[in-house]
């Protein structure tokens, strides 16, 4: 585990369950749809259970850089944060769409008065953005997000799954945060 206080924020990152994280909102790397899916997505839904898609199903979808919240379910969060993160097609607009993954969720959890928030790395599976290039992304996104909004969120994690996934995310915070 690897963590260091930006503000009055601890970021943290941490290998391995989002959906038992402990924080008050985990956040999903959903589809467009809201219509879950594999990987993270597969895994919050199947954890959280049919409370969290039904709400899906009424907020409708979910353009690709924004978020919307529901429920956490039966999940340990009291809510789910879902954000669509981009395709990745190695264009420079795919990095501008992976950070507002990251902000517009900060934005939802500060908004619903919510302290802690944990992250997987979005886009990094079926959608094949780089690992390393994802990490530098999102560390820099929440990083800057908490240094505009201090004192807004007590907590805001990195749940990674694996140990390659941890260690890139390490590295990058050792030269981003």
């Amino acid at each position: 585990m690897w963590q260091k206080m930006i503000g009055d924020t601890r970021l943290v990152l941490t290998e391995g369950d989002i959906t038992r994280a402990g924080t008050e909102a985990i956040v999903n790397a959903a589809n467009s749809r809201l219509a879950g899916g594999g990987g993270v997505d597969g895994a919050i839904h199947a954890a959280g259970g049919p409370e969290i898609m039904a709400e899906c199903r009424r907020i409708g979808g979910c353009p690709t850089g924004q978020a919307v919240i529901t429920t956490g379910g039966q999940l340990p969060a009291a809510k789910v944060i879902h954000t669509v993160g981009p395709v990745y097609r190695g264009r420079p607009d795919d990095a501008r769409l992976l950070a507002a993954c990251y902000t517009n969720s900060l934005e939802l959890a500060a908004r619903h008065h919510l302290k802690s928030v944990a992250f997987p790395s979005i886009s990094t599976g079926a959608y094949g953005y780089p690992l390393d290039q994802a990490a530098r992304v999102a560390l820099t996104a929440v990083r800057d997000w908490l240094r505009d909004h201090p004192g807004l969120l007590q907590e805001v994690r990195f749940v990674l799954f694996g140990r390659a996934a941890l260690e890139t995310y390490q590295e990058a915070a050792d030269q981003l945060v």
